[in-house]
């Protein structure tokens, strides 16, 4: 397998060894290209593009899956969950009052924390170094029919 590196015409400011982690999770968080800081990493609000436009890294072949809410959910809760437990132990309101305050909260705060923590995992991953999705192969057997 080949890794991909970065044309010899990429800006001076690409990805080298010596690029550090926190830039380009920063940019990503920022939703610029990881590599060169300058295109886009998303296409909508979550889609990752399939390569970069400015410097043609091969974005979409990282797969984020599970990690950016995962890291969504601990970071709100950790946001959230104190000024909760305040008001609880300050005025005791009633349940569905607790409800109505605070699903809310929790949504908008995960809405809105959600793609910048996947830009900042993708530029992460970005850093650990491309490689490309190994190929499916069909296993080898007569063909399939789908009238059976």
């Amino acid at each position: 397998m080949t890794r991909w590196e970065p044309a010899r015409s990429a800006p001076a400011h690409a990805i080298t060894p010596a690029t550090s982690a926190w830039t380009v999770i920063g940019r990503g968080m920022r939703n610029r290209c990881p590599v060169c800081g300058e295109g886009k990493v998303f296409n909508g609000y979550l889609r990752v593009v399939d390569e970069c436009e400015v410097c043609h890294a091969p974005l979409g072949s990282l797969r984020a899956d599970d990690l950016p809410p995962y890291i969504t959910i601990f970071v709100a809760g950790h946001i959230l969950f104190p000024p909760v437990l305040w008001v609880e132990k300050a005025w005791m309101p009633p349940m569905w009052l607790h409800m109505a305050v605070w699903l809310p909260a929790f949504t908008i705060a995960c809405i809105l924390l959600l793609r910048p923590i996947k830009g900042a995992v993708v530029g992460w991953m970005t850093r650990l170094g491309f490689d490309p999705p190994p190929e499916v192969k069909a296993p080898p057997g007569p063909p399939r029919s789908d009238h059976a």
